[in-house]
């Protein structure tokens, strides 16, 4: 029987309480990892026990299956609208649908509710679909809500918990992130505002050495040894060379990519999955960022760079956060440059999550400069830099710009800096303890927290105390100039 999370039936209410309010078209926003095909199981169940249809769509044919395994294990009757599917039960009130199979027959079934997963894959068909019956019910799925166009296709938002939130409750793992040597984008043209496919494959084999060298520290200094891996990799080509520096190393890992038929894909996938598996690791380019649930990979390794597609960025990180038993963190080793390129973009999402849909979509990000770069990262162990003055993976702590050379004074700053960050973590928890009192949205305390150092509280763990007066001092402050600003555009 199927029973979901508390933070899963919260969302089931929220979406319930849409339609109430005249959204014929909603959007759920919920981070890879938060059971998104759970809670549309339950709506599709509860439709169909009012007499209803309900189908759920979704974009690859690999992903019928599984969803129909799932709706099977907990016995909720359903039919598959597949080319050729054993399951095809065109009366069952559930249908799982191939958008590929609709699209080729030019029709799409009578229903009075329809579930759109990874709903960030515009397909032109489906989204002309819903636009010409304005009267069916829709729901999109989605992790990554920034494709151009969502926000003129759904009118309402259902922001689910933050990624933040989830694995402070143990429902993701947390990411232990490793800056690496970087592929080197340098004078790479773009198309569309992305990177060309075929010069970031090459640029990608640069450094096929140091990804593979660097795996191999990091996997014995964290693990001890060998952990399951998946590489995303810069192209076919590429991914090709990755499996033969790894196998000169004495590793095996296998590249699955669209020259592969579906029967190896499979095959490979299923190995892998295995406790027992022989296979080390994965490489692919995007195959693995949907649909690909395998628990204890342990490492990720990014060898793809993005210069806009934040979304990519989130779905990969997403396939290694996913909790599985004695797993207490992911490792995310990047050769892509993507975490600091996308930083402050995955600090808001962790933080806060979607409330809105942006109509733009995604923009091609500024390049860190290398000093940025340089403050970002641990010089020591190339940990991702995380708050205050010290390493929080290996100690490590940053020395001071400025040149001392008074006896003792080095070490007062220190120990000034480690005051600082007892006052900044004191100045979230007393923002956290305002917000609640005040009823005021998730997220609320890290935005102000952001509002005032620059950068998002991702890694401070408090628990809400009782606001100072020097913190209401500043929060009336932001209040006050907030009116200010506000009159002004009146005026």
């Amino acid at each position: 029987m199927l029973e979901l999370r508390p933070h899963q039936q919260e969302v089931v209410e929220q979406i319930k309480e849409g339609f109430k309010n005249g959204h014929t078209r909603q959007l759920l926003y919920a981070s890879t990892g938060f059971g998104k095909t759970e809670v549309a199981m339950e709506i599709m169940r509860r439709v169909s026990e009012g007499y209803k249809k309900a189908a759920m769509i979704v974009d690859r044919i690999v992903l019928c299956d599984q969803t129909s395994a799932r709706l099977s294990k907990y016995g909720i009757e359903h039919g598959v609208m597949q080319a050729g599917h054993w399951r095809e039960r065109p009366m069952e009130r559930i249908q799982v649908c191939s958008a590929q199979t609709l699209e080729r027959r030019k029709s799409f079934p009578d229903i009075d509710l329809v579930i759109i997963d990874e709903c960030h894959i515009m397909r032109r068909k489906t989204v002309e679909f819903l636009k010409d019956n304005p009267h069916i019910r829709v729901i999109g799925l989605t992790a990554t809500p920034f494709t151009k166009g969502l926000g003129d296709l759904y009118t309402h938002v259902v922001g689910a918990t933050p990624t933040g939130d989830l694995v402070e409750k143990g429902w993701l793992v947390p990411l232990k992130v490793f800056v690496a040597k970087e592929i080197d984008m340098t004078g790479v043209d773009k198309v569309a505002g992305e990177w060309s496919a075929k010069d970031t494959s090459e640029r990608g084999m640069a450094i096929t050495g140091d990804v593979v060298n660097e795996w191999i520290k990091k996997t014995h200094e964290v693990f001890g040894g060998p952990r399951k891996t998946i590489v995303f990799c810069s192209g076919v080509d590429h991914g090709r060379d990755l499996v033969r520096g790894f196998a000169e190393a004495g590793y095996h890992f296998e590249s699955i990519s669209y020259k592969e038929d579906d029967d190896f894909k499979r095959m490979t996938i299923e190995e892998f999955s295995k406790p027992d598996t022989k296979i080390h690791g994965l490489i692919a380019t995007d195959i693995l960022t949907r649909g690909f649930d395998v628990t204890d990979v342990m490492i990720g390794v990014s060898a793809r760079p993005f210069s806009k597609s934040f979304s990519s960025h989130v779905q990969q990180m997403g396939r290694v956060m996913r909790p599985h038993d004695g797993k207490e963190f992911g490792l995310w080793l990047d050769h892509s440059g993507n975490f600091l390129r996308f930083r402050n973009d995955w600090d808001r999402l962790y933080t806060v999550g979607v409330k809105t849909l942006e109509k733009e979509g995604e923009k091609a990000k500024k390049e860190p400069t290398e000093r940025e770069k340089q403050e970002a990262i641990c010089p020591k162990c190339k940990a991702l830099w995380t708050f205050g003055n010290i390493c929080g993976e290996c100690g490590y702590e940053r020395p001071l710009k400025q040149v001392i050379t008074i006896p003792g004074t080095l070490q007062e700053l220190a120990e000034s800096n480690r005051k600082l960050q007892i006052d900044n973590k004191q100045f979230y928890a007393e923002l956290m303890y305002y917000g609640k009192l005040k009823g005021y949205k998730e997220g609320w305390a890290a935005v102000k927290y952001r509002e005032k150092f620059d950068v998002y509280p991702n890694g401070i763990k408090v628990e809400p105390m009782p606001t100072s007066a020097k913190t209401m001092g500043w929060i009336k402050s932001r209040m006050i100039a907030y009116s200010k600003a506000k009159a002004k555009e009146v005026a």
